[in-house]
């Protein structure tokens, strides 16, 4: 767990519930205060990225990591004793690969959406749960990173022969009648995946921050952020 995206946290309900413990959560309006809660947030945004957006990122992590389509997973033990394993373990490196490329491209998306964040998205992200940050991303940036992320994955995957190889696994498993011709589309599966991935990682450290900040580090943090349970 980097410390980066504890200190986006951190400094979130530094910045913001210093003041609430004195006056409450409506004390939250000085522009000083947006502007911090501002960079705090663009930074956790960037180091979630870079997390993921690198060699690995996807396909080391096992959180994250992309498996294959359920349809294939439905098929892959058998296939592997029947030594089409290789087909398998070439699409699950091109997906995640995939994922990888893509994932750097989200980097502005996210953080013109905290550019727009109003005074009512802050205070909710302060009283909405443990995963609040991660749904204000969700909500405000899913359906433009969707659009975005598809062309870049779909790019990865023609770059790599991933339908070629999606394919000659695909046929294989048929011939078994271990899968049926139901044809989804495998960029859009890969780019679900990528935000699940993108957004579960925000929402882990989020989370951990949230139940424990910064360990035993600030007094002040377990106290006030306490006083809002």
């Amino acid at each position: 767990m980097t410390a980066l995206p504890r200190i986006f946290i951190a400094l979130l309900l530094l910045v913001i519930l210093a003041p609430a413990r004195a006056a409450g959560l409506d004390a939250i309006s000085s522009e000083e205060s947006s502007g911090a809660l501002r960079q705090a947030l663009s930074q956790g945004a960037s180091a979630a990225v870079a997390s993921l957006g690198r060699a690995d990122g996807f396909l080391g992590n096992p959180k994250v990591k992309i498996p294959l389509p359920e349809n294939l997973r439905k098929g892959e033990k058998l296939m592997r004793k029947l030594g089409m394993g290789k087909y398998a373990d070439e699409l699950i490196v091109t997906m995640n690969r995939a994922a990888e490329a893509a994932v750097p491209e989200s980097k502005e998306l996210l953080l013109n959406a905290v550019k727009q964040m109003t005074l009512q998205d802050a205070k909710a992200i302060l009283t909405g749960g443990d995963d609040s940050v991660t749904q204000y991303f969700k909500r405000t940036t899913s359906a433009p990173l969707t659009e975005k992320f598809l062309p870049i994955v779909r790019q990865a995957t023609e770059k790599v022969a991933l339908a070629e190889k999606y394919n000659t696994y695909a046929k294989q498993g048929a011939k078994l009648g271990l899968i049926d011709k139901k044809d989804a589309s495998l960029e859009g599966y890969v780019t679900e995946k990528a935000l699940d991935g993108l957004f579960l990682m925000i929402g882990e450290e989020e989370r951990a921050i949230r139940k424990n900040p910064l360990g035993q580090a600030s007094s002040l943090l377990q106290k006030v952020f306490g006083a809002l349970k």
